[in-house]
């Protein structure tokens, strides 16, 4: 401690230890950071984030994909009746209250498609079992659900 009426040396504080500047002690409280420390560490934070985002869209769109499917149906079997149509045999699970429809893709032995149609199903019950038809230019050899969607 100076003495009464002596002058402190410049940048140190009446009553604060010596050391780094501002009159802490070096070392007691950590090194100061370089500006590439603090870039980096901002990067991190930035990064940690951004990271944390990603995932809840993930996440969001996978419950969203996973829920949202209101309409789902299942091609049980399909029979050939003449040269220009094809019966399937549909069963369609939906919510109750759901409306929708079913794609149908009919092929024929060359692999050209021969037919395609949708199918409506806005019945207030939660399973269908319904045999359509599908109309064709050619004879038709085998017969594909695309999908089910929900309006």
């Amino acid at each position: 401690m100076a003495a009464a009426g002596s002058k402190l040396p410049e940048g140190h504080a009446k009553g604060l230890p010596e050391g780094r500047p501002g009159g802490l002690p070096e070392g007691r409280y950590g090194r100061a950071r370089t500006a590439d420390e603090a870039a980096d560490r901002k990067l991190k934070i930035i990064g940690s984030v951004l990271g944390v985002l990603l995932l809840g869209v993930v996440g969001w769109f996978g419950y969203d994909y996973v829920n949202g499917a209101k309409v789902s149906g299942e091609l049980i079997k399909f029979d050939v009746v003449s040269d220009h149509a094809v019966e399937a045999h549909l069963e369609v699970r939906k919510d109750t209250g759901a409306k929708g429809y079913c794609t149908l893709r009919s092929q024929a032995e060359s692999g050209a498609e021969v037919g395609r149609a949708d199918f409506r199903f806005d019945q207030r019950t939660d399973r269908i079992d319904k045999v359509v038809t599908l109309r064709t230019t050619k004879k038709a050899t085998s017969v594909e659900l695309l999908g089910c969607h929900s309006d």
